[in-house]
């Protein structure tokens, strides 16, 4: 019996210590997977020290000019760190408040808000939690990605938090050893990126407020601070609405801290964002900014194009590739290119204002028809600015914000509100390109929603409010040649007008020997006017009259020393080739007619265009003319996006009624300058990625387009241009042709040297933006004088980049008998001598102010 109750109480003891055996076992088990899930975390991601103290920024590429020298980056990330001296002490306080007021007690981990943010997020399943992370433990989630926990299961969401918590701890832990609390914060705000290129709290408040991080104010400095929750859900320039509501919260915390206890929190609660100041980061500093941007738009292209790919199967990305572009731009003839506009354009935008003082562009000369397109256009450039987004997202955006699926953008709202008058304008819709046309019905639904109508009413409030702010005089900075940018109190609308009414100016310098672009300005100030005009088409004028003559002369049997009697000419139905269903009877650009006899050389002096289309109904046909275009690079097949031919059949092509960019006509001349060879213009040689190894080789097309006897001719030609009474007293031979279209709304001009072609191009951004007279609007005034200049500093360049003492090559065997109408080309007719006289009078005055 004492054996069983022996036996029977060990088993009972026994029974009793099983729990405790198993206790243990599951606690060793739970110790050694708790250490090994660290050991495999820290194998698999946690920052090393030396990685802290040198993150692993994507690789920049690097653009080098055709010396070798850097041209400019592109980048992900371009950082100005700030010290923790330099912050402002309103970031610091706004900081500490709202993200971690432990901060200075904590060891870089804070167990009870880690506590409060485990629960909500595993137990209330809210993905942003908020709250639980110090700054330390925000700085580290910034060196590694964190895994999203929405729409997993609550044991996938605790494993993930697990280890993202523990990654984030072990960083924390090592960035509080190897920092001390000012050093963490500095590097935080370094670190974050503020979105619209604003990377580091020295971009975010250039990019949010225009201004230096150290002047912000207490309120801007909430704003920021305040985006660090997520800085694309409170972005202030698109929701202007919540970022108040979050920048108040961050207001009220400093309020409870005791922060600057006289500051006048209640004002500021209710005050608005204002951001009428910001500007988007843009790599637009340094030498050639509207070159840049299009190379951007040609490397992206190029890449997707030839499908240029990694040996991981991805395409090439220039902003983190590390890729090497060479090009052919030369950093010297871009500096003289810049200085030569600026030089003239500051000049001539003071004679511009002067000639329009008392008077507005968006009237003159207009009848209701005019007046409404130019009043509309006006509105638009207005609303493109972010004054208007902000106001508009302030506005209608919390009514838009639960429509799905449909585009609201101010173009489609007026077209649906106008059917309330015309059922049918739904149309324009997809006639404007505004929505594909499958769309249709989706908009004509929500027309008919009972969604739509507070919209549009919300929507006519908000237009009201535009034009109401958009007429109030507000503190702004316009763009200044001298300083580049002047603070003036002007309003909106006024600050619109003002910008839309500076000329602007393009010019390209190509080397004619092998295609190699040396120079590349696009508008008068990147920062500012971000249109590239090079690259823009507009009406040529007279520059393509060179052609006409070449065609004439290769292809006409033309002789240039042949005469052709000053009157108008008329091309009219019937007449040969020219398939014109009404007559065309073009004057001269003075509307008068001498009746005297002119040979080819006083035609093109004169830019005759009398004679031009004499030439013209020689040859019978555009066709030769258009032929002679193909083959100097201007596509006679290409064809606009309204489907139109780009060198229409039109007989007025003759006298430049094409839309031709400068970059197409700069490469033309070239022919000119390279006896008649056409080289394809190229702006890139060849393109590295980071190991060296060549991923592109330009390869541009050369082809013969001139016969060289005729290109001779015309060379001499484009030279009795700029010779005489018109010659520019430069030591460099050259030649060339001006420009003017119709209301003087576009100037070129056309220079050829041995060794270098230069167009330029001047006018407004909208076609009214323009001089009302000839001597003033003339491309010999608002164009001519930057070639000048730009040959000018070549010249005295002292480092020998230019030869100013080449010629160009000697004339093909006849030329010499062909043009012996020398003497022909020095007597002009009598009434040509008087005007002439005057004309050379309205020079000398211009230049003598110039």
């Amino acid at each position: 019996m004492k054996k069983i109750q022996q036996l029977y109480g060990e088993v009972v003891q026994d029974r009793r210590l099983r729990p405790v055996k198993w206790l243990w076992a599951i606690m060793v088990f739970i110790l050694v997977g708790f250490m090994l899930t660290l050991w495999l975390i820290v194998k698999s991601g946690i920052p090393s020290f030396t990685e802290l103290e040198n993150p692993n920024n994507k690789l920049a590429s690097e653009i080098f000019d055709i010396n070798g020298q850097v041209l400019g980056t592109y980048y992900v990330e371009n950082r100005i760190p700030v010290s923790y001296e330099q912050l402002n002490p309103h970031l610091i306080a706004a900081l500490i408040a709202t993200e971690d007021e432990r901060f200075f007690s904590h060891s870089g981990v804070d167990f009870w808000a880690l506590a409060r943010v485990g629960f909500k997020t595993i137990l209330l399943q809210k993905e942003d939690s908020g709250g639980g992370s110090t700054i330390t433990q925000q700085l580290a989630k910034l060196l590694f990605e964190r895994p999203s926990t929405k729409g997993k299961s609550a044991p996938v969401r605790a494993a993930l938090l697990l280890r993202t918590k523990i990654k984030e701890w072990i960083t924390a832990v090592k960035l509080e050893k190897s920092y001390t609390k000012e050093e963490i914060v500095a590097m935080y705000l370094n670190k974050f990126e503020f979105i619209n290129g604003a990377h580091g709290i020295h971009a975010a408040a250039k990019v949010y407020f225009h201004k230096s991080q150290d002047q912000l104010n207490l309120d801007e400095a909430a704003v920021l601070i305040g985006m660090l929750k997520n800085p694309s859900y409170f972005n202030p320039v698109r929701f202007e609405t919540r970022t108040r509501e979050r920048r108040n919260i961050v207001l009220s915390l400093l309020k409870e801290s005791g922060y600057q206890k006289e500051a006048p929190y209640e004002k500021m609660f209710s005050q608005t964002i204002d951001v009428s100041k910001f500007r988007k980061q843009e790599q637009s500093e340094g030498p050639a900014p509207y070159f840049r941007a299009e190379l951007t738009k040609w490397l992206q292209h190029l890449i997707r194009e030839r499908n240029l790919k990694k040996s991981d199967g991805s395409l090439y990305n220039v902003y983190t590739d590390g890729l090497k572009i060479f090009t052919t731009l030369d950093l010297k003839y871009q500096t003289y290119a810049e200085q030569a506009a600026k030089e003239h354009m500051t000049w001539l935008q003071q004679r511009y204002f002067k000639q329009w003082k008392g008077m507005n562009p968006w009237t003159y000369e207009a009848d209701d028809f005019l007046k409404k397109i130019r009043h509309e256009a006006l509105i638009s450039k207005a609303k493109a600015s972010p004054r208007y987004s902000t106001l508009r997202e302030k506005i209608l955006g919390p009514k838009l914000a639960g429509i799905k699926g449909i585009k609201s953008t101010d173009n489609i709202l007026e077209v649906l509100i106008a059917m309330d008058t015309n059922k049918l304008i739904i149309n324009e819709l997809y006639k404007n390109g505004y929505v594909d046309k499958i769309e249709i019905e989706s908009y004509r639904a929500f027309y008919n929603s009972p969604e739509f109508r507070d919209i549009a009413n919300t929507y006519k409030s908000l237009q009201a409010q535009f034009l109401k702010e958009f007429k109030t005089p507000v503190k702004m900075n316009v763009f200044d040649y001298e300083k580049g940018e002047v603070e003036v109190t002007m309003s909106p609308m006024d600050s619109t007008k003002f910008s839309a009414m500076h000329l602007q100016n393009a010019v390209l310098a190509i080397d004619p020997s092998n295609g190699h672009i040396k120079a590349w300005v696009g508008g008068i100030d990147h920062q500012h006017f971000k249109y590239d005009h090079v690259t823009s088409r507009r009406s040529v004028g007279s520059t393509i009259k060179p052609f006409v003559y070449t065609a004439a002369m290769a292809f006409g049997g033309i002789l240039p020393c042949q005469e052709f009697e000053d009157i108008q000419y008329t091309i009219a139905p019937g007449d040969a080739n020219f398939n014109v269903d009404k007559e065309w009877t073009p004057n001269n650009a003075t509307d008068v007619f001498t009746g005297n006899m002119y040979n080819l050389y006083h035609g093109l002096v004169y830019s005759k265009n009398s004679i031009t289309v004499r030439l013209l109904k020689e040859m019978g046909s555009v066709e030769q003319l258009r032929d002679l275009l193909d083959k100097v690079g201007i596509s006679k097949h290409e064809r606009l996006p309204n489907g139109r031919l780009a060198v229409p059949l039109f007989p007025s092509i003759c006298l430049g009624a094409v839309d031709i960019s400068l970059y197409q006509m700069t490469g033309a001349y070239t022919t000119f300058a390279n006896k008649g060879t056409y080289r394809e213009p190229v702006f890139v040689l060849r393109i590295e990625d980071k190991n060296g190894k060549a991923i592109y080789n330009a390869s541009p097309q050369i082809r013969p387009a001139i016969n060289p006897f005729y290109n001779a001719i015309m060379v001499d030609m484009l030279k009795n241009v700029v010779g005489g009474d018109f010659a520019m007293g430069l030591k460099t031979e050259c030649g060339g042709k001006t420009g003017t279209t119709n209301d003087y709304a576009d100037g070129w001009f056309m220079g050829i040297t041995p060794s270098l072609v230069v167009g330029v191009w001047t006018g407004g951004d909208d076609k009214w933006i323009r001089f009302t007279n000839l001597n003033d609007g003339q491309g010999y005034v608002t164009a001519r004088p930057v070639f000048q200049k730009l040959i000018k500093k070549l010249e005295t360049d002292t480092t020998g980049i230019f030869n100013a003492k080449l010629r160009f090559p000697p004339w093909p065997e006849g030329v010499a008998d062909m043009i012996h109408c020398a003497k022909v080309k020095t007597i002009r007719p009598a009434a040509e001598r008087n005007q002439i006289q005057m004309e050379k009078m309205k020079r000398d005055e211009f230049e003598s102010e110039f």
